[in-house]
């Protein structure tokens, strides 16, 4: 309950502070909130936007734990008028004492090639509860995050760039097309709607934060069914390091709109390749839903 009573401290506190109904918080895949994507909408005027998400299982990147950790997250962000743009976002997984296991700070901007052509540049701070074991991204301190859009109307691509380093670096290339379908009914009246956003995504990268998630968590191997041959010398293969494909996914988000917030609940399918080292990952069905409020 203490922490339900938390994420809605931090969800209300920004109530006293005027909005557009859009937001534009950067977005990747490293990211775990649950959020519609709405990143490709610059904001003509200030705002300030939040919203609090519930998650079947923690994923990086394509990655997951040996088990699920089930999780809630919150994330507020706070967009100017000019593009520019400074977010907080906190993580709690389920069943564990942290109070929070997660709790990022950043800043970026948004703008136009074209008006077609958009994109958003940012970079964030990650700070992690060291009981935070679960956490499969801590190996990385820092990201460095480049998104691209191309809007054709009948299809949306998106070319996301992801730098991070800290106890390793990583880059990451995703790459999604998705399909808008917007109700051209109404549920309870004229001024709600229903969206549906089916995605197709692609996610290429190296993965050297997948040793030194395990070697600097070596204490929980026998608890998360993970070998390596000598948890105190870590090792770093060559192939961790390499640029390969990681993931595939399809995700159909479904959600019911009103002019000051939205409701989404999400099916996500994942299929991870090219598994290198320490965790065992496989064909995955991941649930999520997401609450989200923009204050005028």
């Amino acid at each position: 309950m203490k922490y339900f009573c938390l994420l809605i401290a931090l969800f209300t506190c920004n109530a006293l502070y005027a909005a557009p109904a859009k937001l534009c918080p950067p977005s990747s895949e490293f990211t775990l909130t649950a959020k519609p994507d709405t990143t490709d909408t610059i904001v003509k005027k200030a705002s300030i936007s939040a919203g609090v998400s519930y998650g079947s299982d923690v994923q990086f990147f394509g990655r997951t734990g040996p088990i699920k950790y089930p999780y809630v997250s919150s994330d507020v962000i706070y967009n100017t008028k000019n593009g520019f743009l400074l977010y907080t976002y906190g993580l709690k997984i389920l069943g564990y004492n942290p109070l929070f296991d997660e709790i990022d700070f950043g800043g970026g901007y948004l703008f136009h090639y074209s008006k077609r052509f958009t994109g958003t540049i940012s970079y964030t701070h990650f700070f992690f509860n060291r009981d935070a074991a679960q956490v499969i991204k801590s190996a990385s301190s820092n990201d460095i995050n480049w998104k691209n859009t191309f809007d054709l109307k009948f299809l949306k691509f998106n070319a996301i760039g992801d730098y991070l380093f800290g106890d390793e670096n990583d880059i990451f290339v995703t790459v999604n097309a998705t399909k808008h379908f917007e109700s051209k009914f109404s549920v309870f009246n004229d001024k709600d709607y229903l969206t549906l956003d089916p995605t197709v995504s692609a996610i290429m990268g190296t993965q050297n934060f997948v040793q030194r998630y395990a070697t600097d968590h070596a204490y929980r191997l026998d608890i998360d069914d993970i070998y390596v041959d000598n948890p105190t010398e870590p090792k770093f293969s060559q192939d961790n390091s390499q640029f390969n494909m990681l993931n595939y996914s399809i995700k159909i988000p479904i959600a019911y709109n009103r002019p000051h917030y939205t409701l989404e609940f999400a099916y996500k399918y994942s299929i991870p390749v090219n598994v290198e080292g320490l965790l065992k990952n496989h064909h995955e069905s991941f649930y999520s839903l997401t609450f989200f409020y923009v204050f005028y």
